[in-house]
């Protein structure tokens, strides 16, 4: 019988688990991309996909929600623009800030999307309940919290 494991260890397993989920997830759609000859890459299809379901969401938030650097940012959104998926229209707050809108051309594609995404959730929530997963969650939060302040 296996000895029990100690925080630090199932720790490490979670993680261990949590990252080959995001990869299942990265080839999933990789492989969905590739079988309809989108033009467009999973970190593409990550910041449209936010975009699309939030409003009013400047360069900077979207860089902390999907966790890249200002930079990386910038190019990916830039990318997004040339392909007229996105658009930077003025902040009427603060007219230094930009936000990122998705255009027409953006939300027919996401259309398109939207149903292999959620079919990959749907598969992936199979035989949980709600509570599992919002617990979860809520352990995943208190771990990046107390992440943060390192």
């Amino acid at each position: 019988m296996e000895p029990t494991k100690n925080l630090t260890e199932l720790a490490r397993e979670l993680w261990r688990e949590m990252a080959e989920m995001r990869n299942s997830l990265r080839q999933y759609v990789h492989v969905k991309i590739k079988e309809n000859n989108w033009d467009i890459s999973m970190e593409l299809v990550e910041i449209l996909g936010l975009v699309y379901r939030r409003k009013g969401l400047n360069q900077q938030e979207i860089a902390d929600i999907i966790v890249k650097d200002k930079s990386s940012m910038t190019y990916l959104i830039d990318n997004l623009v040339r392909k007229g998926l996105v658009e930077r229209t003025e902040d009427q707050r603060d007219r230094r800030n930009k936000l990122i809108s998705i255009t027409e051309k953006g939300r027919l594609l996401m259309e398109e999307l939207n149903p292999w995404v959620t079919e990959i959730y749907e598969k992936a929530t199979r035989e949980l309940m709600t509570d599992d997963v919002l617990k979860a969650l809520s352990v995943a939060r208190k771990m990046n919290d107390n992440l943060k302040q390192l």
